[in-house]
């Protein structure tokens, strides 16, 4: 039976798959569509299973909140462009509001779990990998939960290259926010001088009074130079030191404080961070798609 491109079309219509998959699978099946739906089907596991090697660093960081729970999640994809993805960014918005009702406390947890009746978690980024024909992962995830009367702060950037979840002990949600954009930009990594640890201090006091004096700085004021250095040090790695985004001549913990709040606590996440990335070149990768 001859396939056609009206054949083609509800096919991928009714699986959301590929427009060369679905007409390999009407002529692998004679153009019979529901023996074709099952070909896709069972080709979605296929595919997921031969993309596993694949390396998928971009993707899309999330934050989601009800109530006084919220989650913040990575999902990863091969590429930036599948981000975009309508069916991608709903399937980073399906997993974020299971891990926030069904709380599980490790992504091998989330992906074992029932997502809908049938269906696991990881056989639901399957089918989504059959349809969007790239690897698919659940890289990370952290649910934080609030007390009543504070507030979270929710930012992403850039459509969520960049995601942050603050929460601050007040119920001014605007503050948290302009807290999240505050992290999203300067990227700190402690909230407080208090979770420096004193091991980390001490090794950065060492480092410091070496530099000065290699730079020949005389040993009676190298010891207040160094504490002079050491708050510079803390100013770039911890959040209420640093100078406030919005306001740089306020530093964001007197800016917080004015406000009759303090940060309790804040989660970054940057999508591939830490992440080996792939270096292909991409115009050659779509013409090799298209002569397949």
């Amino acid at each position: 039976m001859a396939v056609t491109a009206g054949m083609v079309k509800e096919l991928r219509e009714k699986t959301g798959a590929g427009m060369m998959d679905c007409k390999k699978a009407l002529t692998e099946t004679n153009g019979d569509m529901e023996k074709a739906i099952d070909f896709l089907r069972e080709k979605g596991i296929a595919s997921a299973a031969k993309k596993a090697d694949r390396v998928a660093a971009e993707g899309l960081a999330s934050v989601k909140s009800e109530g006084n729970k919220a989650v913040i999640l990575e999902v990863n994809s091969e590429t930036d462009f599948v981000a975009k993805n309508e069916n991608f960014q709903k399937l980073v918005s399906d997993l974020a509001s299971h891990i926030l009702t069904n709380a599980p406390v490790s992504v091998e947890e989330a992906q074992e779990q029932t997502f809908t009746e049938g269906q696991s978690v990881q056989e639901y980024i399957n089918s989504s990998i059959a349809k969007i024909g790239e690897k698919i992962s659940l890289r990370r995830f952290e649910i934080v939960e609030k007390e009543d009367g504070a507030s979270f702060g929710e930012y992403l950037h850039m459509g969520g290259r960049i995601a942050v979840l603050t929460v601050v002990s007040s119920a001014d949600s605007d503050l948290a926010k302009d807290v999240a954009m505050h992290v999203a930009a300067i990227n700190p990594t402690y909230v407080s001088r208090d979770e420096v640890s004193q091991e980390e201090v001490e090794r950065e006091r060492e480092v410091l009074t070496q530099q000065a004096l290699n730079e020949g700085k005389p040993e009676n004021i190298v010891a207040k130079m160094v504490e002079g250095r050491l708050s510079k040090y803390f100013e770039q790695v911890c959040l209420l030191d640093q100078p406030f985004v919005k306001d740089g001549d306020q530093k964001v913990g007197k800016y917080v404080e004015a406000k009759g709040a303090s940060v309790k606590s804040f989660i970054r996440y940057e999508v591939g961070e830490g992440m080996e990335k792939r270096e292909d070149n991409f115009a050659e990768e779509v013409m090799s798609q298209v002569k397949k």
